[in-house]
């Protein structure tokens, strides 16, 4: 079993920035997938914004490219650091954890509210 707890979200307003941090404990892999996703209407999947592997190697959505920066500080804890945030950036921002094999796992998610 894996948890996850994101934190950093709240409310900002447009053009301002913001850090998530998820913190991944129990039975964790070093080599792993973590990422970020958000979901902005209740009740619609979640979409990706931004994963990070074990060797450092980025993706990220074309939203998030040039403004959203994902990072990791070790196997278990990663973060996302959002500039230029904009009214459509509001979201529930959750972290998942993919290991090579085995189950993938989410946190709870994290609010972020961009006000104009």
């Amino acid at each position: 079993q894996v948890q996850l707890v994101e934190s950093g979200g709240g409310l900002v307003q447009t053009g301002g920035s913001l850090k998530l941090s998820c913190v991944a404990s129990g039975d964790i892999l070093d080599v792993n997938t973590m990422g970020w996703y958000r979901r902005q209407v209740p009740g619609r999947q979640r979409e990706l914004v931004a994963a990070i592997d074990a060797g450092g190697a980025t993706n990220y959505e074309p939203f998030a490219r040039g403004r959203f920066t994902v990072s990791r500080a070790n196997a278990s804890t990663i973060f996302l650091e959002m500039m230029n945030l904009r009214r459509e950036d509001t979201a529930a921002y959750f972290c998942k954890y993919s290991p090579t094999w085995g189950n993938s796992y989410w946190g709870q998610g994290t609010q972020v509210t961009v006000s104009s």
